[in-house]
């Protein structure tokens, strides 16, 4: 399990060092054009993903602190239960480390930090961070092993 936990530590202290290197870095909306497809830019989101609930009187970052709080137990609790299980593992971990690194942003700032943001034609994705990516690729992993398990089931 200290693997495992290792490993979202990983996620969690690469998301705050790029996150305090942006907040040090650039002022509120300030963006700086990477590529003609990406640019920096600092932003706070108050909502969760896509900017979900951003808008809400204030609640939902108790809310959404509570949900993160709960999902890390449930999860580390998992990682202890399913230590051999590779896979399973390393999505688990990319979910704990990034629900705990965007708690800290809550916690702090009372928003998440954002910053990554890719464009193309015009539109541009909602701005997001290394935590969120860590969760989006714990993701996919998880249903990717659900799918594989699923596959060998049925050639059994």
């Amino acid at each position: 399990m200290h693997k495992w936990l290792g490993l979202a530590a990983a996620v969690l202290i690469l998301d705050q060092l790029t996150k305090q290197a942006i907040t040090h870095s650039l002022s509120l909306h300030e963006m700086v054009e990477v590529t003609p497809f990406f640019n920096l830019v600092l932003v706070y989101n108050r909502g969760a993903a896509f900017s979900f609930l951003s808008d809400a009187a204030g609640w939902q970052r108790e809310l959404f602190i509570g949900i993160a709080l709960a999902a890390s137990i449930w999860i580390a609790w998992l990682l202890r239960k399913y230590a051999a299980q590779t896979m399973f593992c390393v999505a688990l971990s990319l979910i704990l480390g990034g629900a705990v690194g965007n708690v800290i942003d809550r916690l702090l700032y009372g928003a998440v930090v954002d910053f990554l943001d890719f464009h193309a034609l015009g539109y541009h994705w909602p701005a997001f961070n290394v935590a969120d990516s860590a969760i989006s690729c714990g993701a996919v992993l998880l249903i990717w092993d659900a799918l594989k398990a699923k596959g060998k089931a049925a050639a059994a």
